[in-house]
């Protein structure tokens, strides 16, 4: 498997991201020997009592975090950010060819268990929650809660929504793949020029985005589709799930509105949970209403002690 590694320069200005990344080594597993490095960026207190772990999605990377990583940190928790492969700081396979959802899923679990990462609540939206609950219902001793926003985990039967078919029509057919342009479109704010570059950074040309475009089409469609497979059995433990389970979706999103209905009432963990829409904020809800979400999850954790 070829890979491409975004020059470490392309990072030198970007705002408000203090973070230095960390590196691991995971498996290509592709059949043959390559290695390829997942980026995180972690801070706060190591014996911290809450740790938090957010997970990003399609075609951003950590630094849609940032405004709720400061108001974790603010809080005293410790935060943990990884960058899928294929996006950010992580190495990106240059053939379309190379990405699959069970290929996302096996690199992110092999960099959870280096990294003995546990004690964790998760936060998800978008392909993060598609690949971050695959992530808790295989190892669910490492996770104290979950929190999901603008996600869901997709089964044989549940169509998505026609704004989803729309964005997957329009990823495939646009001649340039221009990702802040994409990001500002998936928020109701309006980021500044550097926001927007800082989201341009992790691809410098076209043969870097072979995640970021191919993305959208491994979305798992067909009873026999191995993700709707692998996602049936994972299902199987979500509704077995008893750890506390927030749903905090955004009124503003058409691609997940009404996602939450998917968890509320069926995971146990969800009982008696405040559930809420966050008003105001787009798809990219991290963006338009970040510290906002992020001062729900901190009231989440402490009406939900370990």
């Amino acid at each position: 498997m070829d890979f491409v590694r975004t020059p470490d320069e392309r990072f030198a200005n970007i705002p408000d991201w203090p973070y230095a990344p960390a590196y691991t080594d995971v498996k290509a597993n592709d059949g043959t020997d390559t290695v390829m490095r997942v980026a995180h960026y972690e801070a706060g207190p190591a014996d911290a009592k809450e740790t938090v772990i957010m997970m990003h999605g399609e075609p951003t990377w950590s630094f849609l975090y940032r405004k709720m990583m400061k108001t974790f940190l603010d809080a005293g928790h410790r935060v943990i950010a990884p960058d899928l492969i294929g996006f950010g700081r992580s190495d990106k396979p240059t053939l379309k060819t190379d990405y699959t959802y069970e290929r996302h899923v096996d690199w992110m679990n092999q960099w959870l268990n280096i990294n003995n990462f546990s004690g964790l609540t998760m936060m998800c939206q978008d392909w993060g929650g598609l690949i971050g609950l695959r992530l808790v219902t295989a190892n669910v001793d490492r996770f104290d809660r979950v929190v999901v926003s603008n996600t869901g985990l997709p089964m044989y039967g549940k169509e998505p929504s026609a704004a989803f078919r729309a964005w997957q029509k329009f990823s495939q057919e646009v001649p340039v793949f221009d990702v802040g342009k994409l990001c500002q479109g998936g928020a109701l704010s309006t980021l500044s020029d550097a926001e927007i570059a800082a989201y341009d950074a992790p691809f410098p040309d076209e043969t870097f985005k072979s995640a970021a475009r191919i993305f959208p089409t491994l979305y798992p469609d067909g009873e026999t589709d191995p993700s709707n497979i692998a996602n049936g059995k994972a299902w199987e433990i979500l509704l077995g799930f008893s750890k506390p389970f927030l749903c905090a979706f955004s009124d503003g999103d058409p691609i997940s509105a009404g996602g939450d209905r998917a968890f509320i009432g069926k995971v146990p963990g969800t009982a008696g949970q405040p559930h809420t829409i966050i008003k105001g904020g787009g798809h990219f809800v991290q963006e338009d209403k970040g510290e906002e979400l992020a001062g729900v999850i901190n009231d989440f954790m402490a009406a939900t002690p370990k």
